[in-house]
């Protein structure tokens, strides 16, 4: 049976050495109260301490006061588990700097195994991996040189080459949700995203741990069984925060909860009511950005299922709006939404007007089994082979998140990335682009610093792979990048071919496109 506690009386459950299992898509569905409840608990007792903290995405709010990154400098946490580390400022800090170990492993397979853990299964094989920076024979999961954790090994099932991840075994599970009913079970109503709720309290309690949830309210009346995201008797305590937020700083917005159903003539309203991520909220929409995006949104077709990712390719939505094929189309977010919008920014993971809203694990069975049609990724760097780097740079630690699960299954690949960047300036004129001033830093490079998206992998699962920046487009030929298209106003030899530090292939048809027929 649970019981009610403050904040401050659940963290007392938890031990020195423990794993938590936090259920948060970056902050959507972020438990708050308890990592405040925690952080305060280690200031004033130096415990708990050696924790380990393991979430299938990332848990951060770009903001060094918000959720673990409040306690990760007390030196109470020996190990960060993540999917994505880019919204978590001081615990990525802590990471570079060798403080604590830090281990990177794509979204997905996180999902999957937290799921195995729910049924006491030790490993999770999977192909997701293969060839990347996780693959113990490339890199490896671990960030720095003290996270020297076996996380994955490299097995072999019925001639098969796989990947052999370990599972978690959590001691305690910080779960947020919004309503507790009289037997304590819990509904998301007011939540963007389930995230995995259900797998990490059965794995919680499979292990023999606790699991806390922080909801807004006790409700009197029984829930209807299929509202019910994590049943009762799997609940050890409830606390009760009626301040919590749906999304950081903003008041609750019905369009991404489902109580509004957004039809497409309504869409940019509703997304104009959000904010960006991290720094990019402060700063006015970039050009560049938008041309990107409204390009790779001509390669969306009626009928298609659809993964637009964060960053840059996040403009393909509002373009594909503005097309009016939305409707006619199925975009889809890791985090579970189907249908809609995908959220910009600081709701990345929700989705305005979403048709339905399922776990992330059962998302990214759907992902990996290949039922996208096409998906738009970002990245850092591009190769010459056609290699992609998408999760870490030197001094810089995004994680993976889903890329790697989506470009790896996905017949059709877009990546939308600036051909240049860090003080790059254009302006556009008569449907012709003028590169005012050419960015310092380069994007296509001879070599990846680190391999997100294979090009071995995509020749040998025949997929078709664009790579869109705001000059010119290449696709992935047999023998690297290819240039297909310039755009109009664009010099092929000075702002493209000298700029690059390797040969590449110009396609015989090479188009050119007038941006006038954008929809920017």
């Amino acid at each position: 049976m649970y019981k009610i506690m403050s904040a401050e009386d659940a963290v007392e459950l938890i031990q020195d050495g423990d794993t938590i299992g936090l259920n948060a898509f970056l902050p959507l569905v972020n438990p708050e109260a308890l990592h405040s409840a925690l952080g305060k608990r280690i200031r004033e007792t130096g415990h708990p301490n050696n924790l380990e903290l393991f979430c299938s995405s990332g848990f951060g709010g770009w903001n060094e006061k918000m959720y673990a990154d409040q306690y990760i400098e007390t030196g109470a946490v020996r190990s960060v588990v993540a999917g994505h580390f880019g919204s978590m400022p001081l615990i990525t800090k802590a990471v570079q700097q060798g403080k604590i170990e830090g281990y990177n492993m794509p979204l997905g397979v996180m999902a999957h195994m937290q799921r195995a853990a729910a049924s006491r299964q030790n490993r999770h094989l999977s192909k997701i991996g293969l060839n990347l920076f996780v693959d113990p024979r490339v890199e490896g999961p671990g960030l720095n040189d003290i996270s020297k954790d076996e996380w994955v090994r490299v097995t072999q099932v019925e001639g098969e080459t796989m990947l052999s991840y370990r599972t978690p075994q959590f001691n305690i599970a910080f779960i947020r949700g919004t309503s507790a009913d009289p037997n304590g079970n819990i509904s998301f109503e007011k939540e963007c995203v389930t995230v995995d709720a259900l797998t990490l309290a059965q794995a919680t309690k499979a292990n023999g741990g606790k699991v806390i949830v922080q909801v807004e309210r006790l409700s009197h009346q029984f829930n209807r069984p299929r509202n019910v995201i994590v049943p009762g008797v799997l609940v050890d305590v409830i606390v009760v925060c009626p301040g919590q937020k749906q999304v950081i700083d903003g008041d609750y917005n019905p369009s991404l909860s489902g109580d509004v159903h957004v039809p497409p003539a309504h869409m940019n309203y509703w997304v104009d009511q959000l904010t960006l991520s991290g720094k990019r909220k402060n700063k006015e929409k970039n050009l560049s950005h938008l041309i990107i995006g409204a390009r790779a949104a001509q390669e969306l077709h009626c009928g298609n299922v659809v993964n637009i990712g964060i960053g840059i390719p996040e403009n393909a939505g509002p373009a594909a709006a503005k097309l009016g094929i939305l409707n006619n189309i199925f975009l889809t977010v890791e985090a579970g939404g189907i249908g809609g919008l995908p959220a910009p920014g600081i709701a990345f993971g929700a989705t305005i007007g979403a048709d339905v809203v399922v776990d992330m694990s059962q998302q990214f069975d759907y992902y990996d089994g290949g039922g996208l049609d096409i998906c738009l990724m970002g990245g850092f760097e591009v190769d010459q082979a056609g290699n992609v780097n998408a999760h870490k740079l030197p001094g810089r630690i995004a994680g993976i998140g889903g890329f790697a699960n989506i470009t790896q299954s996905t017949r059709n690949i877009v990546f939308c990335v600036n051909f240049s960047t860090d003080g790059l300036d254009v302006e556009v004129k008569d449907g012709a682009l003028n590169i005012k001033t050419e960015g310092r830093v380069r994007k296509f490079v001879n070599k990846v610093n680190s391999v997100s998206f294979s090009a071995i992998n995509a020749h040998a699962s025949h997929q078709n792979v664009l790579y869109i920046t705001e000059r010119c487009v290449f696709k992935l030929g047999e023998n690297g990048l290819e240039l297909c298209e310039i755009v109009k106003g664009v010099d092929l030899q000075k702002d493209i071919l000298s700029l690059l530090s390797f040969p590449v292939k110009v396609s015989d048809t090479l188009k050119v496109l007038d941006i006038s027929t954008l929809p920017l």
